[in-house]
């Protein structure tokens, strides 16, 4: 049985998954920002954590 949508952990923290609610509102308080500020940051620099913290940065 394929249980990946009932385990809503993050899995992957390297990475981030915009597509994914629950990941998007994490990522987006972890960080301070809105959603939409997050998705555009993510189309920018890619979904790693390490470009998004850097990107938050400059």
């Amino acid at each position: 049985m394929d249980n990946s949508k009932l385990n809503r952990g993050i899995h992957d923290r390297g990475r981030i998954n915009v597509g994914e609610d629950y990941e998007l509102r994490y990522w987006s308080q972890k960080f301070g920002i809105t959603p939409d500020c997050l998705k555009k940051i993510v189309d920018r620099v890619g979904d790693s954590v390490s470009a998004v913290e850097a990107a938050l940065r400059k």
